[in-house]
């Protein structure tokens, strides 16, 4: 444990970038986690004398068309944006690295279904393919990470098999196989932790795109439903405003989602950095 926070250390001070990437990220953890508890207003509570109020130091990102405090939603959506970011990214990470590794790794019949599966699903247009699935089954924030998982499925898919198919021969595997070990502990115990640095590049674009996806779906009216905070519809009920002035409805929620998609996409590097063996010595 030591030594994964030595190497965390030189990550972050090697790499400017990088630091400010993390940094970031642990703000909007602490948001994330804090941020509900410390709001100075109840994110749900509307005040039909206070609406469509400007910045003040009353109210910090003023307030919406029925008089709810924006800086509170704006805050407490970080938790719920975040939550399906990270659900969804894992999920298809998990399973999309495991059908992409035994697919490179045993080839034959299961790597010409597992591409033909893959073909299917990117075959679609990937956002159009969400709001079938997300219509189809509702939109309840279960049926959105399913949604966002399945169309991130090909990108993890196809690189564990990418990289696995390049090591399966290699002299380290042939060696571990006289060795006496089983094709799958070798696979997951061996194979699979010397992939991890293309694929963490691969999860950090796919936080920021996931919060894109989840806000995009809210904002057509197929994501979260309202009156919940989350930045897509926060966005979406703005944007009708703007024309007459209130800008600030759609402003802050829209920066919140720039510094998100931001973040991740700066973290990719780092991340890399960081599970690459090689990095380490």
């Amino acid at each position: 444990m030591a030594s994964f926070f030595q190497h965390l250390r030189y990550v972050l001070v090697s790499n400017p970038v990088t630091l400010l990437a993390f940094s970031l990220f642990a703000c909007m953890l602490l948001v994330a986690i804090f941020g509900p508890a410390l709001v100075p207003y109840d994110p749900l509570a509307s005040a039909p004398t206070g609406a469509l109020k400007p910045p003040s130091l009353q109210h910090w990102f003023g307030t919406d068309q029925v008089g709810r405090d924006v800086f509170s939603r704006v805050v407490v959506a970080t938790r719920l944006d975040l939550l399906i970011s990270f659900s969804a990214v894992a999920l298809s990470f998990f399973v999309g690295t495991a059908l992409g590794a035994v697919s490179g790794f045993w080839g034959g019949w299961t790597d010409r279904i597992l591409g033909r599966l893959l073909d299917t699903i990117m075959a679609f247009p990937l956002f159009v393919l969400a709001m079938g699935i997300v219509a189809a089954s509702g939109n309840t924030i279960e049926n959105i990470v399913i949604a966002t998982a399945i169309i991130n499925l090909p990108f993890y898919a196809r690189v564990a098999r990418a990289e696995v198919a390049i090591r399966r021969n290699a002299g380290w595997v042939q060696a571990a196989k006289l060795s006496g070990n089983h094709d799958a502990r070798i696979l997951f115990a061996r194979v699979v932790p010397n992939i991890l640095p293309p694929m963490m590049v691969q999860i950090s674009l796919n936080m920021g795109w996931a919060i894109l996806n989840a806000a995009g779906l809210s904002f057509i009216g197929l994501g979260v439903r309202p009156p919940t905070p989350e930045w897509g519809i926060m966005v979406a009920e703005g944007a009708s405003y703007i024309v007459s002035g209130e800008w600030w409805l759609a402003l802050f929620p829209g920066l919140a989602l720039m510094i998100a998609v931001f973040t991740f996409n700066l973290m990719g590097d780092g991340l890399r950095d960081l599970v690459d063996p090689a990095r380490r010595t």
